[in-house]
């Protein structure tokens, strides 16, 4: 019987778990903007139901600093300014931040309130980490964080979400949005891309709505989105459409590929958000 109540319970977690990665909260940031990666790119602010961006004034390495240790990315290499990254569109959050370098977050660091700025696009920020290795473990890290505030959990079961939660979704690459863009996957410490081979809509429709992203409007094949680097994790994708996950799909297994990075899918979504 408790075994049973214990698995019910991690269930329960885990449900709680995935929907927090599909919400947006105010204050998460992002990065993105032409050659943008997981851990490099123009940096933007999620506020009010809205993305928006963050001014160059008194932008500097400190700031830079917190973004990179918040997405997990390391240490800050540099802080780009006067829209290195290509100009964002839309609101812009925050200006004259000021961060010591010790903040967990961007929007703690001393800032004119959001929203109040003397700025216009050509002036957004960006920054360069110096790794991607622990992009998807800052993730999973918020989530065990969360499911632990919701239900008081115990090292046991953070034990067991760590070998549950194994690899993650994102978007990148040269043009890419939170919901476009070359599909990376994070698998074994390791951000990889996914063949072309057989990437049609059922695929994209399970990265879209893995992503909270809408329908799928387009399945980009050839490297759209610009050429990764490094590892390929899967090959001859074949989803019915309905998986919660692409990695859920069938697939030739991680790493097992006859391919080339000219051969990298992407995905073009319906919404930014949904």
């Amino acid at each position: 019987m408790l075994t049973i109540l214990l698995v019910f319970s991690f269930c329960k977690i885990l449900k709680y778990c995935m929907l927090f990665l599909m919400c947006l909260t105010d204050g998460q940031i992002r990065l993105t903007g032409s050659g943008s990666t997981p851990c490099s790119g123009r940096v933007e602010v999620y506020y009010n139901n809205t993305w928006g961006t963050v001014c160059d004034d008194g932008w500097d390495s400190d700031d830079a600093k917190v973004v990179c240790r918040e997405l997990g990315c390391d240490t800050a290499m540099s802080a780009p300014q006067s829209t290195y990254f290509g100009e964002g569109t839309g609101q812009i959050w925050l200006d004259d931040v000021d961060c010591l370098g010790n903040e967990r977050s961007l929007t703690q660091c001393k800032h004119r309130g959001f929203g109040t700025h003397n700025c216009g696009h050509g002036e957004d920020a960006g920054v360069f980490c110096s790794g991607e290795k622990d992009f998807g473990y800052n993730i999973l890290n918020k989530c065990i964080l969360f499911y632990r505030q919701l239900c008081h959990s115990d090292a046991a079961m953070e034990k067991s979400c760590r070998k549950t939660v194994k690899c993650c979704v994102s978007l990148a690459g040269s043009g890419s949005t939170l919901c476009s863009g070359r599909v990376a996957i994070y698998y074994n410490k390791t951000w990889g891309t996914v063949c072309d081979d057989d990437w049609d809509l059922n695929d994209a429709e399970v990265v879209c709505r893995e992503l909270g992203c809408g329908t799928a409007l387009t399945a980009t094949q050839s490297a759209s989105f610009g050429e990764g680097t490094g590892q390929i994790w899967l090959d001859d994708v074949a989803c019915s459409g309905s998986e919660r996950s692409v990695t859920l799909c069938q697939h030739n297994g991680f790493g097992t590929h006859n391919c080339g990075h000219g051969e990298d899918a992407g995905v073009i979504c319906s919404a930014e958000q949904v």
